[in-house]
């Protein structure tokens, strides 16, 4: 069975959580996962940058923030996956993107992360495996739902 959490603590997002859930379900579904616990969590710059800082060791929040948990025996696979909207919404103006746009790319982002899915950290990083995957996903899932799911 695939759960889907999604929270948004002190944040505006601009898509709403059940599109959030269906964006991360589609992924999971996408990449034949049957049975997955996802917890996405939109947060504030501060709780980011905290985030950022306590488990990366870097300084100043960043868009997203993905985990990978340790899978107990008996239980399901799961992951959390932390959203700063606020940097989004930046990252989407520099790049000429629409918000919405961007906060799906980066639900598919932290999905396909949380199911073990990496890429470089350098300029060869929209060229990965990952990034061409998570842009074909985005293309059918969020343009397939039309503008109303919308674009980052």
């Amino acid at each position: 069975m695939i759960q889907i959490d999604v929270a948004a603590v002190g944040v505006r997002v601009p898509l709403s959580r059940d599109r959030v859930a269906e964006l991360a379900r589609a992924v999971l579904r996408a990449e034949r996962v049957r049975d997955f616990q996802l917890s996405v969590a939109f947060v504030d710059e501060r709780a980011m940058a905290r985030l950022n800082r306590e488990h990366l060791g870097h300084r100043g929040p960043t868009d997203i923030i993905s985990f990978e948990l340790p899978a107990a025996p008996g239980m399901p696979r799961s992951g959390d996956v932390y959203i700063a909207p606020d940097v989004a919404r930046r990252n989407a103006a520099a790049h000429g993107n629409g918000v919405r746009e961007e906060i799906a790319r980066l639900v598919i982002h932290g999905a396909l992360h949380v199911l073990g899915w990496e890429h470089p950290e350098d300029e060869g990083r929209d060229r990965s495996p990952m990034w061409r995957r998570q842009e074909r996903l985005l293309a059918r899932l969020y343009a397939g739902a039309g503008a109303a799911g919308g674009r980052a």
